[in-house]
């Protein structure tokens, strides 16, 4: 009669698998924790104002959504006003447009952008399409007269 083998080499690889698996649902248990306790960081005196002075006060900048309240999920469009510290609207400026969702850390779905000086320092934002309710914030870069400066706006969409 021969020896029988040692059952060790055979289970063996069902323990590594085992222990694959754990680290995997401990590295998706800290990740989704992670991803929680930026969910709830919702500043409580987040400012929704819908008109802000640019970060170093050159610019005073404001929008107007083209539905009453900023839709979810629909494409819709801006009209963004900026002049300048003292109020005299800013012609012809480049604005670039950016925007995300904090508590997600992932971008629009689209790429919003300004396509028309609609002139007294109004453009036209087309492009926007928030895919969900929560907190989103949109960037706005502004160069005029040879000056740079950004805007953020914070809104809590419904």
């Amino acid at each position: 009669m021969q020896p029988s083998k040692p059952k060790s080499r055979s289970i063996r690889p069902i323990l590594w698998i085992g222990v694959i698996v754990g680290g995997l649902l401990i590295v998706f248990a800290i990740f989704m924790g992670i991803m929680g306790m930026r969910m709830n960081a919702i500043p409580s005196d987040l400012d929704t104002s819908t008109t802000r002075l640019s970060e170093n006060g050159i610019f005073n900048v404001s929008y107007t959504a083209s539905a009453d309240t900023v839709p979810v999920n629909q494409m819709h469009e801006w009209t963004l006003h900026v002049e300048t510290a003292d109020g005299t609207p800013v012609e012809n400026a480049n604005i670039t447009v950016d925007g995300d969702m904090p508590q997600h850390g992932h971008g629009l779905p689209t790429r919003p952008q300004v396509t028309k000086y609609l002139g007294d320092g109004d453009y036209l934002v087309e492009g926007l399409r928030f895919q969900m309710a929560g907190w989103w914030v949109m960037d706005f870069t502004i160069t005029a007269n040879g000056q740079t400066d950004a805007v953020r706006f914070n809104m809590r969409l419904q």
